[in-house]
């Protein structure tokens, strides 16, 4: 059956390296069982400067990128590694043969939100210290954005559709949505789509941290992260990357894939309010989520599970709920057939990101019908009650259709649904 806005597409392989493990199946485990990956900050000479107010983050650590050389990792920034690292898992996963069949008919689109940053600091450094003649000859194809795109689609030959989403927190959103339209459209077979942040850095703590954007719960970092909890007070900064092996129905079927799950649904808006600040009512996240139902061709009736931006920020949450209510009305009421929880409460903010590691929780809800937790939620904020927000434990329960919702700096909001595959 053709989707009303053109060809199914389906997932079939997914990938993850993230503070919580450093696989896309150990990454899941972790959320459903609310083991936090919020540390004390672990980053050289991060001592050398005062006024630190916040000192943990979410890192991945004790890993590096083996599956590559010495010399060629080198020339990669990490936000690019981590990015490679989980298209390796998830063209694994997918069982797909790279090497065989049409090149331009397979694609690739990856989000983040600021890139190689780190590339860009330590830049900094040398010409400051040393002079622009001893900068690195690979600074500007380490630092570039589409960076992590351009070395995907080299490393599997994808000929097809490329491109990269710079939308701050739902850079990885619109990758994935993005991608799912060049395969109904017929534009593509194949896309990998994801996203890849790694800014865990001096410069962006510290600039976070001025912001007044980022939790100082310094001496209790797993309970640092508390999204919709009355003493929330920010977001935990975090890095990470996850990757999604995207196929039309009748070429994954065709060579027998095992199909993870079916991308319905995509809607994004901008609050074209202010350019950090979400919009109070959450009216730009609302229609998000609208548009998306409209084009999956749902009613609010068919959600089971919503994956929420959550970052634990105290404007943020609260305008999420507050759409959430507006767009799903009593259906939104605890017990009610609803529920909504945050990730985030367990790996923290990993940017342009988020979206696509968050997709990873859609996906074994509908595969597994468990619900990840909101950990750290003792006390409800007022502002934020009225939603079953899954509180510190697991919850099984049917889910036939999740929706995951990612809300960016620059008033972006990107919805995307994902349902069963009913074959």
């Amino acid at each position: 059956m053709t989707h009303p806005n053109g060809r199914r597409v389906v997932i079939t392989g997914y990938g993850a390296v993230t503070d919580l493990a450093h696989s896309a199946p150990g990454t899941w485990e972790a959320m459903r069982d609310g083991r936090s990956g919020i540390a004390p900050t672990q980053l050289p000479d991060f001592d050398q400067f005062e006024g630190w107010t916040v000192t943990i983050a979410g890192q991945v650590r004790e890993w590096s990128p083996d599956f590559l050389d010495h010399r060629e990792a080198k020339r990669m920034d990490r936000c690019t590694l981590l990015g490679l690292a989980a298209a390796e898992e998830a063209v694994r996963h997918s069982g797909l043969d790279f090497n065989a069949g049409d090149p331009t008919a397979r694609g690739i689109v990856v989000g983040s939100g600021i890139g190689g940053i780190k590339t860009i600091e330590d830049g900094v450094v040398v010409l400051h210290n040393k002079g622009p003649g001893r900068l690195s000859p690979f600074t500007v194809p380490r630092l570039m954005v589409n960076a992590v795109t351009g070395n995907i689609s080299i490393r599997f030959n994808l000929q097809g559709p490329a491109s990269a989403h710079a939308t701050a927190c739902a850079s990885s959103g619109h990758a994935i949505g993005d991608a799912m339209g060049y395969i109904r459209r017929g534009q593509a077979e194949v896309m990998l789509a994801g996203g890849a942040e790694a800014a865990v850095t001096p410069l962006c703590i510290g600039a976070f941290m001025t912001m007044k954007a980022l939790s100082t719960r310094n001496d209790e970092p797993t309970k640092a992260s508390r999204p919709f909890d009355a003493d929330r007070d920010g977001f935990v900064l975090a890095e990470g990357a996850a990757m999604f092996v995207l196929e039309s129905e009748e070429y994954a079927k065709a060579r027998g894939a095992n199909i993870l799950g079916e991308l319905v649904g995509f809607g994004n808006s901008s609050d074209a309010g202010h350019i950090t600040a979400p919009d109070a009512e959450g009216r730009g996240a609302t229609n998000a989520m609208r548009w998306a139902l409209k084009d999956s061709g749902l009613n609010t009736s068919d959600i089971n599970y919503i994956n929420a931006h959550g970052t634990s920020t105290p404007l943020g949450d609260k305008a999420e709920v507050h759409a959430v209510k507006t767009l799903f009305g009593d259906r939104a009421a605890p017990g009610n057939g609803l529920v909504m929880s945050s990730t985030k409460s367990v790996h923290g903010h990993t940017l342009g990101a988020s979206g696509a590691v968050e997709m990873i929780a859609c996906l074994h809800a509908i595969n597994d019908g468990v619900v990840a937790p909101t950990i750290n939620l003792d006390t409800i904020d007022p502002d934020c009650a009225g939603i079953d927000l899954v509180p510190n434990q697991a919850r099984e329960m049917p889910v036939r259709y999740a929706m995951n919702n990612t809300f960016g700096f620059g008033g972006h909001n990107v919805c995307l649904i994902v349902g069963k595959y009913d074959g």
